[in-house]
């Protein structure tokens, strides 16, 4: 099989680095993953091509890396499934996005690794060090199974279109991680995890993107376990925040008139009309919807039907 690898290439030790995009044109076997191109260009045309690699088994998680500009396990992405995607007989590999690259495909992760130390991955359990082993009942551990799967590659890292705009966000491998240890029965330090986790740069800055669910090959599902926490965190009693606040709001509004209320809903997330410094931080915003013509109506009016939804709230609330 024919195929051309378009490498984006990177390297520190020239006068002036600028990142390029350097093609390659390989003959690979059918089976051949995106690993197998780049190894072979290594070994065989270009020896000074940088990337990381290991167990070649989707185990390690070594080679994550963009591929068509998708967060992708490069050993577990075969390059005919590539070359479909690209439909042009080109693929394009880039090194992990939101990390700086210190060569080629080579990223520095050590931001990644501070993020995650930050949740503090350990058990922390209360009272004395038990005499024998701590054995968890096993229907308690169940649903721990998927987040444990984790193999720290960074793929849901790289595609975090949060993490492209905001560096303090702790990111989806982070949360991910903190969940295992806030749903593991033999830790007691859940108010302690949750009420860090509720500030900025925590759970509440996801925006629910879904791309670190798309591209984690272990099926993780990143955003389905910081969607967990905020509903641990609101359990606990931490609803004094801007996220709880605009949860709670959007509840509210949608069980009253069917839709959300988007003049009031901002107000409410911010801590209502008291809250002077937040209000003064909206005010250029009303400014600016003022002047193009998208205010929200001053007067809310409910939905045709409204009192349908108003059911399936009740039926909810009844169920649980």
């Amino acid at each position: 099989m024919d195929v051309t690898l378009s490498v984006r290439r990177f390297d520190p030790d020239v006068d002036r680095p600028e990142p390029y995009y350097q093609e390659y044109d390989l003959q690979v076997q059918d089976s051949a993953t995106v690993l197998d191109g780049l190894i072979k260009i290594r070994e065989e045309i270009d020896g000074t091509l940088a990337l990381r690699c290991s167990c070649r088994s989707a185990i390690c998680g070594s080679c994550a890396m963009l591929v068509n500009g998708h967060g992708s396990l490069a050993c577990n992405t075969k390059m005919v499934d590539a070359l479909e995607e690209s439909g042009n007989g080109t693929v394009v590999v880039e090194p992990a996005g939101n990390l700086t690259v210190i060569k080629d495909l080579v990223v520095d992760f050590q931001p990644f690794w501070d993020k995650v130390r930050n949740v503090e991955p350990w058990l922390q359990p209360e009272g004395p060090e038990p005499e024998h082993e701590y054995l968890a009942p096993n229907e308690d551990m169940l649903h721990l199974a998927g987040v444990m799967s984790c193999i720290m590659c960074g793929a849901c890292v790289s595609d975090c279109t949060v993490l492209e705009v905001d560096p303090n966000f702790l990111g989806p491998a982070a949360l991910a991680k903190a969940y295992r240890f806030v749903g593991d029965p033999r830790d007691d330090a859940d108010s302690g995890r949750l009420r860090a986790l509720t500030e900025d740069g925590g759970i509440w800055d996801c925006t629910r993107c879904m791309q670190c669910v798309e591209v984690c090959p272990k099926g993780v599902d990143p955003m389905g376990r910081i969607m967990a926490l905020r509903d641990h965190a609101m359990e606990s009693g931490l609803t004094n925040s801007h996220g709880a606040r605009h949860a709670e709001a959007f509840t509210e509004f949608v069980e009253h008139s069917g839709r959300v209320d988007e003049l009031r809903l901002p107000i409410k997330s911010k801590g209502g009309i008291f809250n002077l410094p937040e209000m003064i931080k909206l005010t250029p915003v009303g400014i600016r919807a003022q002047l193009r013509g998208k205010r929200p109506p001053i007067i809310h009016k409910k939905n045709p039907g409204q009192e349908n939804v108003s059911r399936i709230f009740e039926k909810v609330e009844n169920t649980e």
